[in-house]
């Protein structure tokens, strides 16, 4: 059954990256015990910070360092501690890959690494992109992979992970995404997808900020093509709910991915491996960023480029299905 959304919510804009921040700081008013790892990008003013200045024995500071961060951060774990390691996504995945993967990843160790600006958001053009993260994440045994859709969402993750063992991405956007949920009480849970749309006509099955930007478009599928598409928020990329892909695909027959990743390893290759595993033989597509560095612009030009966007979402599906 679908959890309560809504449409009319273009003003309303929530931050992932604040509202980690304001977990944290909650969790340790209550008394659980953690330790938080940080990078220069996170200054004193952000919720964040409140942390940083309430609990300075708990919070480390590793400037631009970010694959020392994140070696130190397994050496803590290792100690028994539970270890929140915030990086700027593009280096954590491109810069810290060694670490993540033998320090962290090997060892099995409790580090939830939070990479924010995920996908363009870092709008730093194509070397702060944040594109390749989730092909390699994915390959790394040991990883779950956690791509909230809204910062409430991000703050359940977090505090998910204080029971959850085992190392842990969490990956973000720079901030200012609009709110998917428009109740805080449904249940999440860590590997089960949420259905926030129901329809029989098609699937489109997406993760992350991309969650908002396909249920637009399955707003526009309905009023110009009158198909009733159904949308799944797949927030963790790995364990991968498959039953809730085979579901899907049985029941529409045509399942289309929608990601702020290159098409090639994220989400979209997940569920494909998924699908065919699974005998699928209908319509499929992946709507993401395409093999080439993408163009630097604002933020919305660029995904209105590669048809990202709600419209362009809505016209690449109409295109599969012939009805443009």
């Amino acid at each position: 059954m679908s959890v309560k959304t809504t449409f009319n919510f273009d003003q309303m804009l929530s931050s992932a990256r604040e509202a980690y921040g304001e977990e944290l700081f909650r969790m340790a008013e209550e008394g659980l015990d953690f330790v938080f790892t940080y990078t220069d990008n996170v200054a004193e003013s952000t919720s964040a910070g409140k942390l940083l200045k309430k609990y300075p024995e708990r919070c480390f500071n590793f400037g631009i360092a970010e694959p020392n961060q994140v070696g130190a951060s397994a050496g803590i774990a290792l100690s028994g501690q539970i270890v929140f390691a915030q990086v700027f996504g593009p280096f954590l995945s491109l810069r810290a890959a060694d670490q993540i993967h033998t320090d962290v990843a090997y060892n099995d160790v409790n580090v939830r690494l939070i990479g924010t600006h995920s996908g363009l958001t870092a709008c730093g053009g194509p070397t702060h992109n944040t594109i390749c993260d989730l092909a390699l994440y994915r390959a790394i045994p040991n990883l779950t992979i956690c791509v909230p859709a809204d910062a409430d969402q991000c703050c359940k993750i977090i505090r998910k992970s204080m029971e959850f063992q085992g190392p842990m991405i969490i990956r973000i956007d720079r901030g200012g995404s609009p709110n998917v949920y428009a109740s805080t009480d449904y249940e999440y849970v860590i590997g089960k997808a949420i259905e926030t749309i129901p329809g029989d006509d098609l699937t489109i099955i997406s993760a992350g900020s991309s969650v908002y930007w396909s249920m637009m478009g399955a707003k526009i599928l309905k009023e110009t093509y009158g198909l009733n598409a159904r949308v799944i928020d797949m927030h963790t990329i790995k364990p991968l709910d498959v039953d809730m892909i085979v579901k899907c695909a049985r029941e529409t027959n045509v399942i289309i991915t929608v990601e702020e990743h290159s098409i090639n390893g994220g989400l979209g290759g997940a569920v494909a491996e998924a699908l065919l595993e699974a005998g699928f033989d209908g319509k499929f597509k992946r709507i993401g960023l395409p093999d080439e560095f993408a163009l630097l612009g604002e933020m919305d030009a660029v995904y209105a480029h590669y048809r990202m966007d709600p419209q362009g979402i809505a016209d690449q599906i109409a295109e599969l299905l012939g009805k443009k």
